[in-house]
């Protein structure tokens, strides 16, 4: 198969366990692809982990589930030193972060300490322990999901772990008719145990690597800035998008575009990533007598901000 059809086949196996979605199926690819990171935020029930579990069951890679809770620690996440009296040493033993893709389930129900263990990981793909680094093995994706920030129980993430995901989601609730065909499935506890893995780990390196060929033409990059630098001018924004943020849109549109079949971006690509890729790296002033953190509200903000930006002919 070649890269469009093998890109197709995963789409369709995640199909067959989250109905009804497949543009957010779409966009977790995207973030695959653009060796990014995903956060999912919904309400609980709606699939989020069952999402995340399908599409690493869809690749032949390593996966590890981190289930977040308020006595985590660091450690945890990361690893521990041990003493082997044998040896008469210690020896590191590397926690779940040393996969391929990692689960990080309600993640804002930590601690920001244990929170912010993942951020070298996230943003360098590394380890620092015990004034040593351990890198980590590729393809490297973290995918977390979160409930709503005014629940009961959780910590809201910090801006500079925001940061480090390329675009957070929403999954929403399906149709009548396929919330049907879910209560008409077979009964199981995990339905993605069911999927076969398509692409290796090889595989995904190799689909990454041809992203990164995509052409972005200049005058899209300079729409794509465009479209940055508004948000730092915004009277509605206390915070705008960084350096790291225009640099995801980027890669998100050229992921978006060789999911799409395309070797060249278009602005389309840029103006449908923006609003999921730049939302939650923006604070809304408080001042508006606007809720800081709402998804809706930034997302709004960022769209009304895309239209007054000229798009390039």
């Amino acid at each position: 198969m070649n890269s469009t059809e093998t890109i197709r086949a995963i789409q369709e196996n995640i199909a067959r366990v989250i109905k009804g979605k497949p543009q957010v199926i779409e966009m977790s690819l995207v973030a695959l692809l653009a060796r990014g990171h995903l956060l999912l935020e919904d309400v609980p029930g709606v699939g989020k982990t069952t999402l995340a579990h399908s599409l690493a069951r869809s690749l032949d890679c390593s996966f590890k589930r981190i289930q977040f809770t308020s006595d985590l620690l660091p450690s945890d996440i990361v690893g521990v030193s041990i003493f082997n009296r044998q040896k008469q040493t210690f020896e590191f033993m590397p926690g779940p972060i040393f996969a391929n893709i990692v689960l990080a389930d309600e993640i804002n129900r930590t601690t920001p300490k244990t929170q912010s263990s993942l951020l070298e990981a996230m943003s360098e793909a590394q380890i620092s322990f015990d004034n040593k680094t351990y890198p980590l093995s590729q393809p490297f994706m973290v995918i977390a999901t979160q409930n709503p920030a005014e629940y009961h129980g959780t910590f809201p993430l910090p801006e500079s772990q925001l940061d480090r995901f390329l675009m957070r989601l929403r999954i929403g609730y399906p149709s009548p008719e396929e919330e049907r065909k879910v209560l008409e499935r077979s009964p199981s506890l995990h339905p993605a145990e069911d999927l076969l893995p398509l692409l290796t780990a090889q595989d995904v390196v190799h689909l990454q690597d041809q992203v990164d060929k995509v052409f972005m033409e200049e005058s899209l990059t300079d729409y794509l800035l465009a479209i940055v630098h508004s948000t730092r001018q915004s009277a509605l924004l206390s915070l705008g998008v960084s350096t790291r943020g225009a640099l995801a849109l980027s890669r998100a549109a050229k992921a978006l575009a060789f999911v799409r079949g395309r070797t060249y971006c278009l602005p389309d690509d840029v103006k449908e990533l923006a609003p999921i890729v730049l939302s939650h790296r923006i604070m809304v002033a408080r001042q508006q007598g606007l809720r800081p953190r709402s998804f809706e509200q930034a997302e709004r903000i960022i769209q009304d901000l895309i239209d007054t930006v000229p798009v390039p002919v």
